[in-house]
């Protein structure tokens, strides 16, 4: 084999190579890939069947369920125009509530149920943190030379 020969198989072997490690890193993130569908778009049929992906909404009220094993939860999420059904086994988080923004990782069943594996409260934009809430509690008081005038 000539040395042009080897250097042009070296450079086929290479590109084969990297196509076949890119394409199992494509098929690898496609897998992990969530996308975040809404209700409505649940509703419409635009939702994989049996495929993981995130539905995100506010939890209706008067909705929310704790079934009679006392660890599985059943709400309906809505974006004001749809409403889906969630299944959730385990323990919410704290600002979970009705009226309430959430998103919940999952797979839609065959009759239409989002079988949440995971529920995320969303907290509102006037979140303050604790600390910062109980510092504007406390009174200011005013040191400067106009506070002592008369």
């Amino acid at each position: 084999m000539t040395p042009r020969r080897r250097r042009m198989t070296m450079v086929i072997m290479l590109v084969v190579g990297v196509g076949i490690a890119a394409a199992l890193a494509f098929t690898a993130f496609q897998q992990n890939l969530l996308y975040f569908i809404d209700p409505s778009e649940v509703v419409q049929g635009k939702a994989p069947v049996n495929r993981s992906f995130r539905l995100g909404g506010m939890v209706k009220e008067g909705s929310y369920q704790v079934l009679e094993d006392g660890l599985t939860r059943r709400f309906e999420v809505t974006d004001y125009e749809e409403s889906v059904t969630i299944m959730y086994t385990g323990i919410l988080p704290d600002l979970f509530r009705e009226g309430q923004g959430i998103i919940a990782n999952g797979k839609l069943n065959q009759q239409g149920v989002f079988i949440a594996s995971e529920v995320l409260a969303k907290h509102d934009e006037e979140y303050m943190p604790p600390e910062v809430a109980a510092s504007l509690k406390k009174p200011v008081i005013n040191n400067s030379k106009e506070a002592s005038k008369p």
